[in-house]
């Protein structure tokens, strides 16, 4: 299966809340997602290649080739977890995108005070999930 294909989740490996949210990803997925750190070379190769300039409080979502940012990526990951999480992108699909993504950043500039870094090592079977 190439990564285009894949559910890939583009995430700031510096981040302890990303992190975090990784770790919630793995744990409520119905599907398999694959995730990259935006600091790796995989990554911006990737991104590079769909005309994106890397923004490191941005989590960038790879789904059958169609690239979502920000406040949509975050909406369809949700869709793919276990119940309540696909509730948030039904009801986040009823605010406009840039009401979203306005709360998105706001987020995304704390993210460092929401959760400090943190090393959560994957498990065995986790690891498979982690392209770098």
């Amino acid at each position: 299966m190439k990564l285009a294909e894949k559910n890939t989740v583009f995430y700031d490996g510096d981040c302890g809340f990303c992190k975090r949210s990784i770790q919630v990803i793995l744990k409520k997925r119905k599907v398999d997602f694959y995730f990259l750190p935006l600091q790796s070379k995989t990554a911006k190769t990737i991104l590079k290649k769909r005309g994106v300039k890397i923004e490191l409080n941005t989590m960038y979502y790879l789904k059958n080739g169609i690239l979502f940012q920000k406040s949509e990526a975050a909406l369809q990951i949700a869709r793919n977890l276990c119940f309540p999480y696909p509730s948030l992108f039904y009801l986040g699909k009823l605010v406009p995108r840039f009401l979203r993504d306005k709360v998105y950043d706001i987020v995304a500039q704390n993210r460092h005070r929401l959760h400090q870094q943190s090393c959560v090592l994957p498990t065995a079977e986790e690891k498979k999930f982690f392209i770098e």
